[in-house]
């Protein structure tokens, strides 16, 4: 479709986009596409003016998370879909990757509607090793704290945190801390249109309790990486399972792996919602996903 418009949505923090999806204007436009930035929560944005709607920074969505859904539901077109971010914004999909097989931290799940004591929160963190507590609706480590469970300090930081999200009526995930991310970090592999463009590894982003810090998400580093054809292997199952679940097709996918004990990769996250691709460690990925948003278009 030639004179079509696009509407990059991102957030109000951001509103010229983050730096790493800028080259994908120019990319859409060399496609007869004009391509603009448009901040999701704009009032003032006539979304219907567009023919496609393709979710970039939108990183402030968390806090309120059922208006963010409403908006990717009341669109003509986005990307991916609101299928597809309805299931990903929710980390119990993590449920459905386990139960088809796919590698993923083992995690304990806690209901706010069971209103769980502090004693009973207590007894379903973990004895021995680090841990992860985390809101299942969360986005660039907001909400996320690491804590040591031989200390009384850190257990008891974890407990008021696991139950302040409790009574906000929020559900909670424990995870055991993967310490191969202190020395390897965290695999992210990219997909544009189902074909993996390129990979980066992460550092890891978890030193302690959870804190406000006032950013949009936390501050990371990245160098390129080549993946491993098992890494490859469960990222594609993972990616399988999603698109089963949902119905749809992935424009864009990013899959973010550990190494367990064992080397097996584990998931820690699928994001397909409005995750950064870091284009520039990849070779002409801003083409690839203009293409794949040009092959939408029709």
């Amino acid at each position: 479709m030639t004179n079509a418009r696009v509407a990059l949505a991102t957030c109000s923090q951001l509103p010229d986009l983050d730096a790493d999806d800028v080259p994908l204007i120019a990319a859409l436009g060399g496609r007869g596409v004009t391509a603009e930035p448009a901040v999701w929560d704009d009032p003032a944005v006539d979304w219907q003016a567009y023919d496609l709607v393709l979710v970039r920074s939108t990183w402030d969505y968390s806090p309120r998370h059922d208006e963010f859904l409403d908006w990717a539901r009341s669109l003509p077109k986005v990307a991916n879909s609101a299928d597809v971010i309805a299931w990903n914004t929710d980390k119990r999909y993590l449920r459905d990757l386990e139960a088809a097989g796919v590698p993923v931290i083992p995690t304990i799940w806690l209901d706010p509607a069971r209103h769980l004591s502090k004693r009973a929160v207590h007894t379903r963190m973990p004895a021995f090793g680090d841990f992860v507590v985390k809101p299942v609706v969360s986005a660039g480590a907001q909400n996320t704290g690491r804590y040591q469970p031989v200390s009384a300090q850190s257990r008891s930081k974890a407990i008021a945190h696991a139950t302040r999200l409790l009574d906000d009526g929020r559900w909670v995930m424990i995870q055991p801390y993967v310490t191969s991310v202190d020395t390897t970090g965290e695999t992210c592999l990219v997909f544009v249109d189902g074909e993996l463009t390129h990979a980066v590894r992460k550092n890891a982003l978890l030193t302690g309790p959870a804190e406000d810090s006032g950013e949009l998400y936390a501050r990371e580093e990245m160098t390129a990486y080549e993946a491993t054809p098992a890494q490859v292997e469960v990222a594609r199952r993972a990616l399988d399972v999603a698109r089963e679940a949902t119905g749809s097709e992935l424009t864009y996918a990013r899959v973010d792996l550990v190494s367990g004990d064992d080397g097996v990769p584990l998931v820690l996250e699928l994001e397909l919602t409005e995750p950064s691709l870091w284009m520039k460690y990849g070779t002409g990925v801003e083409d690839k996903v203009a293409d794949a948003v040009v092959k939408l278009l029709g």
